[in-house]
């Protein structure tokens, strides 16, 4: 008996067991069964059988002694791939892209310090902490995947400081990427507040995290109108929101070359400075949010009437208060519904300190 392949012209090919004698001075082949839908391991198997050959299970030959994850880095390292950021680092491979994809990586699956990133990446973490995650990432691919087992906590900040001379030149390919002419520029700041003492940018200021008495460094991210990153610009602690908008300005014209962009900002980020500074570009425009006086003063005046708002919720308007620019208003339900809420609670909380300063009081009337 034998297993024989028959190709087929229009479908796969069929696989046959078969078995041939002689017959009157000529070999014949019979077909004892069609074995075209069995697992292929199984159809291999019955092949070597009828050949002669010994046949062992998985387990008498080998001994696992330890499986190493790869599932999550796979999916990880192909997304990044795929997105071509590897490719915005750096065109080609290096021992300094290589760590950046892995520091990248390895804050996805698991977020540490530098120091135990190494430490996870040889597998041999010192912390005792470190010890029991060892066992679920150290073990995986990542390190071997991109060849960063062997690096060292000043390797990986060296690699950063390599990363920080491109920032330029990778913010110039996502700005070609993302960016076009008359394109929204979504921007904004935020902060993180820093436990060391030697970094130059960490100051006092508005701490975002609660955190008090600790520096902290501010950071303004630029975005296109889907809220893919273009651009990141550090500064001081102490620096205010609205004055990191004319660096983000000149970037935008003089970096990346547009001429017409729409910047989009908050009440807190656009203020009437820099908007007075936006005037002095051409085809430079802006939408941002009136502060609550300002609504006020629109009321006042008679420019906003709030009669409006009883057939229609959005409309638009003029003031010579802001000439060239259009307004335009809505009424917010959800708003207004907190805003009477909170004037009822503060009321309430009035009314309940006024009764009990006054006990006493009525308390000496009642007497008299």
């Amino acid at each position: 008996m034998f297993i024989e392949t028959v190709p087929n012209r229009n479908s796969p090919p069929t696989v046959l067991l078969r078995r041939s004698f002689r017959r009157n001075g000529k070999t014949v082949k019979e077909t004892l069964a069609n074995v075209t839908h069995w697992p292929p391991n199984v159809v291999a198997g019955l092949e070597r059988l009828l050949k002669g050959k010994t046949l062992v299970a998985f387990e008498d030959v080998f001994r696992v002694v330890r499986t190493t994850p790869h599932g999550h880095v796979a999916a990880v390292l192909g997304t990044i791939r795929r997105l071509g950021l590897d490719g915005l680092l750096a065109s080609r491979r290096c021992r300094e892209r290589d760590l950046v994809v892995a520091m990248l990586a390895s804050r996805l699956l698991h977020p540490c310090s530098k120091l135990a990133m190494t430490r996870l990446w040889s597998g041999a973490p010192a912390e005792r902490w470190a010890k029991a995650l060892a066992e679920q990432w150290a073990t995986t691919t990542l390190s071997e995947e991109l060849s960063v087992a062997n690096a060292d906590v000043d390797e990986v900040y060296a690699a950063l400081d390599w990363l920080l001379a491109r920032q330029e030149r990778i913010e110039a390919k996502l700005a070609k990427r993302h960016l076009r002419e008359g394109s929204l520029v979504l921007y904004d700041v935020t902060s993180s507040y820093y436990e060391g003492r030697k970094c130059p940018l960490a100051r006092p200021g508005y701490n975002r995290d609660g955190k008090k008495g600790r520096p902290i460094i501010v950071y303004g991210i630029l975005t296109d109108g889907e809220g893919r990153p273009v651009a990141v610009e550090v500064y001081p602690g102490n620096t205010g929101d609205p004055t990191t908008v004319p660096d983000q300005v000149e970037k935008l014209r003089d970096r990346f070359g547009l001429e017409r962009v729409v910047l989009v900002g908050d009440r807190g980020m656009l203020t009437e400075t820099q908007i007075a500074r936006l005037r002095e570009y051409p085809q430079l425009g802006w939408i941002s949010a009136l502060r609550t006086s300002a609504i006020r003063k629109l009321v006042h005046s008679g420019d906003l009437q709030l009669s409006l708002f009883d057939k229609q919720n959005l409309a638009e308007i003029r003031s010579d208060a802001f000439p060239g620019e259009r307004l335009v208003v809505c009424m917010n339900p959800i708003l207004a519904e907190d805003r009477r809420r909170t004037r009822e609670e503060l009321l309430a909380a009035t009314e309940r300190s006024s009764k009990k300063s006054n006990a006493p009081w009525l308390g000496e009337r009642e007497r008299l």
